[in-house]
């Protein structure tokens, strides 16, 4: 039976080297998405023609994480949600946790081998699970840590205080509610969520909020 593919990536010339790479292999490219929100809308529509969504991990509209629990947790599909790859140009560990927390079978780098990422495809197609050889070679380290408190693992950067913010940042909290959780200034908050910012190499709260959450914070 052929396997039926799903792909969702804003860069079209991308998804026109998976569409020439699918053809070679004889694998059918039933649909394409460049946001979450259009994936979710047009795999509805297409339920059940679809085995394996390969899904970008930095969508315009959002992380394809959100996308990715959305597809496999979603009660639109009768005949059961389609299998996810998660493909990436980052390996953070907490990515690929969060992808596989999400409901994704699988995490490869995007710039793996057309040749590869069709072996990886059929491998989610068949109910395997498949992850990158740098990726497969940290994930037992990474669960190794698991047993330290929550997030310090994913963000092993941060110190305890950090974390508490991050947390509580992930919760929608704003500044003034933080400093009133923990008891400190409130001056002393926007110097840790400075902090956070250059840690974590983001720029806005939105950023960082989406990061802590899909380490499983907030």
């Amino acid at each position: 039976m052929t396997v039926r593919v799903f792909v969702v990536d804003d860069h079209p010339l991308f998804r026109v080297g998976v569409r020439a790479a699918l053809e070679a292999f004889d694998l059918d490219l039933v649909g394409e998405a460049a946001t979450g929100d259009e994936a979710v809308r047009m795999l509805r529509q297409l339920d059940p023609a679809v085995d394996v969504v390969l899904m970008d991990a930095h969508l315009p509209d959002g992380s394809g994480v959100t996308a990715t629990r959305m597809i496999t947790s979603e009660v639109a599909f009768p005949e059961g949600a389609p299998r996810v790859l998660m493909m990436s140009t980052s390996d953070r560990d907490e990515s690929v946790v969060a992808a596989l927390q999400a409901g994704a079978h699988g995490y490869v780098a995007k710039n793996t081998s057309l040749e590869e990422l069709v072996r990886a495809i059929l491998t989610v197609a068949d109910g395997g699970a498949v992850f990158g050889p740098a990726i497969a070679g940290r994930l037992g380290s990474y669960f190794t840590a698991a047993h330290q408190a929550p997030g310090q693992a994913a963000f092993p950067e941060l110190t305890n205080r950090e974390l508490q913010i991050l947390r509580l940042l992930a919760r929608g909290y704003e500044n003034r509610r933080i400093a009133r959780e923990l008891v400190i200034a409130e001056k002393t908050v926007r110097n840790y969520v400075s902090a956070l910012f250059t840690k974590l190499r983001v720029s806005t709260r939105g950023e960082a909020m989406v990061r802590a959450r899909d380490a499983g914070l907030g």
